[in-house]
């Protein structure tokens, strides 16, 4: 809702674990570090340990499932993980947990279940041809603090598979303060013994909650002063202790309250009283407040506004409340956000700002104007498609740079992507930004970047400024050539084919359960690109107007990826 009045791209604050939000702190660096220790495979640098157990703990909303997410996209190559989310378990559910995780296949006799000494055992001899071909394994346990005393000591009793050189399994156990509690018991002094490495997730300080708020916001895209004065993170700070997750909810509802009030910035009223919608009012009783009568009288506006404005978060807004958004988006001049620690002096135009933004190397919100003739727009357009992906570039977060432009986003962990196959509507579905091919009759092709859409025109990017032509004159130019950056999942190649497993089948598993409203796979690490789960990408295809192949290729991971809320650029779509 207010992403645009702050020029953001998405949503800063969401309280979705998305690594690429990670603001790495000192204490968030030491963390990660004792993740990655010790799994760096069995011919690992002298000094690793190899084996027995890392602990890392903190309290609630402190990042520790956020931190496992960048520990898992940073895992090496050769290393086997299990992930189990789920710690309620017998030891038995355990034992088979792991395997399932591992794709471990189990051997028993009879027609009873397997025993725990069939699964160790096969744990064991997998353990052993993974160390013989220098690969390592590691099991990741979440909410660890839920173990009970039993399955503890089964975990102990899985480090005892071994060499005469190293340990075969790393457990990491994450949890809850109370997990460290636990490992003093006298019964657990064994497993306590084997912890090679523990860390504990403190709350932010006052200086880097204001970091941990610039950070978000610089990679939702803001750019300039930031939308908080000095006061107002103070007491961000004060009211949310620290903890980053408190931090998200109660900055996220502190803008929403200045976008209901025309704020450019937030104030400490806006967040005393933001903070008595997220905590309730008791989280500010005993603080000092504002004895001005306007500030309680803005403070009341906030509540009224970010009540209203929540309850429209969850349902379509109604057609009669957008000639009062496009006045708020269109009408007042508004002040360019100047550089960090530096006031806004000057006040513009929407043009002005436009071109302000774009010099500030990010996309510029599309602002309402008049309707231009895209044929005298042509003679701008670049015949050179790299061109077109350079001016495309910002929109994707990556830096100016005279390479292939192919080429270094593949340094980013972004892969371009062409099609000739595309109609409107799945172009409007796709929802992202990306660069048109236009071409009169036989002529030259020319490449214009595709920044917004709306129900009777588009808008383009040329040159860093923007231009609204009409859908109609650009359907006669436009023969379904588009290209945009993606992000495949771990573990893609073009070739999946049926039996195949890894972490990209893994992933589109878990989301086709999300849309689908049903768990995920217990099993997810073995999921497997077989006959029932090719049905699932045909009826999600098939509600796409894409090609129901069953074939997850890119069109597919990127639909789903924005079906189940990613955090990559989106075609920007307010009305007119």
């Amino acid at each position: 809702m207010y992403s645009k009045h702050f020029g953001l791209r998405q949503d800063p604050f969401s309280i979705a674990p998305d690594p690429r939000y990670l603001f790495m702190s000192e204490r968030h660096r030491e963390a990660l570090a004792h993740l990655l220790y010790g799994v760096a495979g069995p011919h690992q640098a002298a000094g690793g340990t190899g084996g027995g157990f890392v602990l890392l703990t903190g309290d609630i909303g402190t990042g520790k499932t956020t931190i496992c997410r960048c520990f898992l996209e940073q895992i090496p190559a050769g290393c086997h993980v299990a992930y189990i989310f789920n710690p309620k378990l017998t030891v038995t559910e355990l034992l088979q947990s792991i395997c399932e995780e591992f794709d471990v296949k189990v051997a028993y006799a009879g027609t009873v279940a397997p025993t725990v000494k069939d699964y160790i055992d096969a744990l064991n001899i997998f353990l052993l041809k993974s160390h013989a071909a220098g690969q390592s394994s590691v099991l990741i346990i979440d909410e660890a603090q839920n173990l009970d005393a039993a399955v503890l000591e089964q975990l102990r009793l899985l480090t005892n598979l071994e060499t005469n050189e190293r340990k075969l399994l790393q457990i990491v156990l994450i949890g809850q303060p109370e997990l460290r509690a636990m490992l003093q018991r006298p019964e657990l002094e064994q497993l306590a013994q084997r912890v090679i490495a523990r860390f504990h997730l403190d709350a932010l300080n006052e200086a880097e909650t204001a970091h941990y708020i610039a950070h978000r916001l610089a990679v939702a895209g803001h750019s300039g002063a930031l939308p908080f004065d000095r006061q107002s993170l103070q007491r961000i700070h004060r009211l949310s202790r620290g903890v980053p997750r408190r931090i998200n909810l109660l900055s996220g509802r502190a803008l929403l309250g200045a976008w209901a009030n025309g704020l450019q910035r937030v104030d400490r009223a806006v967040v005393e009283k933001a903070a008595t919608e997220v905590f309730g009012p008791e989280i500010t009783r005993g603080t000092t407040r504002s004895r001005r009568p306007a500030a309680y009288a803005l403070g009341a506006g906030v509540v009224l506004a970010g009540t209203a404005i929540a309850a429209f978060l969850l349902w379509p807004q109604p057609q009669k409340a957008q000639p009062a958004r496009q006045a708020a988006l269109a009408e007042p001049p508004v002040a360019i956000s100047s550089p960090v620690g530096i006031e806004p002096s000057a006040v513009v135009s929407a043009p002005a700002r436009q071109v302000a933004a774009s010099a500030a190397g990010r996309v510029p919100p599309v602002v309402p104007g008049a309707i231009e003739e895209l044929e005298a727009l042509l003679v701008q357009l670049p015949r050179d498609i790299n061109a077109a992906w350079r001016e495309l570039a910002p929109t994707w977060r990556l830096a100016a740079s005279d390479a292939d432009p192919c080429q270094f986003a593949s340094t980013q962990q972004l892969q371009c992507y062409r099609t000739g196959k595309l109609s409107m509507p799945v172009l409007r579905q796709l929802g992202r930004p990306g660069i048109l091919t236009l071409q009169e009759g036989d002529g030259p092709p020319m490449y214009a970047v595709l920044i917004g859409l709306r129900e009777q025109s588009a808008t383009l990017q040329v040159a860093g400024r923007l231009h609204t032509v009409r859908l109609v004159s650009l359907g006669r130019l436009w023969r379904g050539d588009f290209a945009t950056y993606w992000r495949p999942p771990p573990g893609y190649s073009a070739d999946l084919n049926d039996g195949s497993t890894g972490p990209a089948v893994q992933r589109l598993a878990g989301q086709l359960s999300l849309l689908d409203g049903v768990p995920p796979p217990v099993a997810a690490a073995s999921s497997t690109l077989d006959a029932a789960l090719r049905a699932r990408v045909r009826a999600f295809q098939r509600a796409q107007g894409l090609k129901p192949d069953g074939q997850p290729g890119p069109m597919t991971f990127m639909q789903i990826d924005g079906a189940t809320g990613d955090h990559e650029p989106r075609l920007q779509t307010h009305p007119r």
